[in-house]
């Protein structure tokens, strides 16, 4: 790493906003598939899977190709279909709500709490409909939504909770680790998350029902188990029960998400050392809204999102955005309103307001935090915001 000699020393290359963190042991469990009779649909799928729930608590795991394939799996599973409302935050990537449409349900978006970033339980709680089916919340940035209210007000109107957990592996929530709050999670295992297979993702539940079905989902909705047969030929017999899809993770994926499950605590550790960091040096600069957490949850800190308290500031976010850039510190938004998208307002979410989640869009920037970070990467950060603050305070 080089420096400029301005004040405080500029960094000359990019630090990412998120990065894998890769070992010789994760290069070696990919090596011994590789080396090995299967390379997919093999035995490391399901060791992983139960490590992978054993580590959260769940009994049931169900790898898939990626997050996105995992959230339709379990909207299938949750029998949504032609008629049926989801709700959900618009403050997400667009596979959260994009599930529901695949399966030909309609998502209703709530709006978030503006202290947390998640869905509001009490705004989905005035969305609900006789048509409503489910509910999805999002973990934003690795600190849960507030499940306890959540679950709560799904079993008193009969709902399915699918959990959004892409950003919080490792988290928690009273006392309980995210995988055990819903009636299905979802985790991501994208490069940037916290651990990762490349890209890949899973569906753990306590239920029986929703895992058959999630089995068979993935697996073009074929089926080789002979309690579900109706008929057998021999042993070459499969049918098709379902129209499912080739969402399939495969063995040097699993692989590699399994030898990366023996450092997730190590690296929760680091984003959090990195979050406190940012926390102490931020909350001394006016204008600037660090994170709020919420007393019952604690997070796994996917994401650090710092809020700029725009009439403070002779610029605006983009002006803002920038600058952080130009100093080769890679900040980014996440995410845009859902129901903003070009797509979205043209199958009729044109006239939604969610007042929080556009006030929240409009003063958000990520920073990096990434457990490989080193205490000079996490100063540079620092020292680049405080730069950039006063660049454009008003005195």
């Amino acid at each position: 790493m080089s420096y400029d000699g301005d004040k405080r020393a500029r960094r000359t290359t990019l630090l990412p906003y998120g990065k894998q963190w890769l070992d010789e042991d994760d290069m070696a469990a990919v090596r011994a598939v590789l080396e090995s009779d299967y390379i997919t649909q093999g035995p490391a799928i399901e060791r992983f899977e139960r490590k992978v729930a054993d580590y959260v608590g769940a009994k049931y795991a169900v790898a898939f190709a990626n997050g996105t394939a995992a959230l339709h799996g379990a909207c299938f599973a949750a029998g949504i279909g032609p008629g049926d409302e989801v709700i959900t935050t618009p403050i997400t990537f667009l596979a959260s709500s994009n599930c529901v449409l695949y399966m030909g349900g309609r998502p209703v978006f709530a709006d978030i709490d503006p202290r947390t970033y998640n869905l509001d339980p009490d705004r989905a709680a005035e969305r609900i409909t006789p048509a409503t089916k489910a509910i999805i919340p999002v973990d934003l940035a690795g600190q849960p939504a507030e499940m306890d209210r959540i679950v709560m007000l799904a079993r008193d109107r009969g709902l399915v909770v699918i959990h959004d957990a892409a950003h919080s592996l490792g988290a928690s929530y009273g006392g309980r680790k995210v995988g055990t709050l819903g009636d299905m999670t979802m985790f991501s295992f994208h490069p940037v998350k916290h651990i990762t297979t490349g890209e890949g993702g899973m569906i753990v539940t306590d239920y029986e029902e929703y895992y058959r079905k999630l089995i068979l989902f993935r697996n073009h909705g074929m089926t080789r188990d002979p309690d579900m047969l109706q008929s057998f030929d021999g042993p070459w017999y499969y049918e098709m029960h379902a129209l499912g899809f080739n969402y399939r993770m495969t063995d040097i994926q699993a692989a590699l998400g399994h030898s990366q499950m023996d450092k997730l605590d190590k690296f929760i550790a680091r984003r959090r050392e990195i979050a406190s960091a940012y926390n102490a040096a931020f909350s001394e600069m006016d204008g600037l809204v660090t994170p709020w957490q919420h007393p019952s949850a604690e997070s796994s800190w996917h994401l650090y999102i710092l809020r700029w308290d725009l009439p403070k500031f002779h610029a605006d976010r983009r002006a803002i955005f920038e600058a952080l850039r130009e100093r080769n510190i890679g900040v980014n938004v996440h995410y845009i309103p859902v129901y903003w998208q070009p797509y979205y307002r043209s199958i009729g979410y044109s006239g939604i307001v969610c007042t929080n989640a556009e006030s929240y869009y409009a003063s958000s920037m990520s920073l990096p935090i990434f457990p490989r970070m080193t205490d000079r990467d996490v100063q540079d950060v620092i020292d680049a915001v405080q730069d950039v603050w006063e660049l454009f305070v008003r005195q």
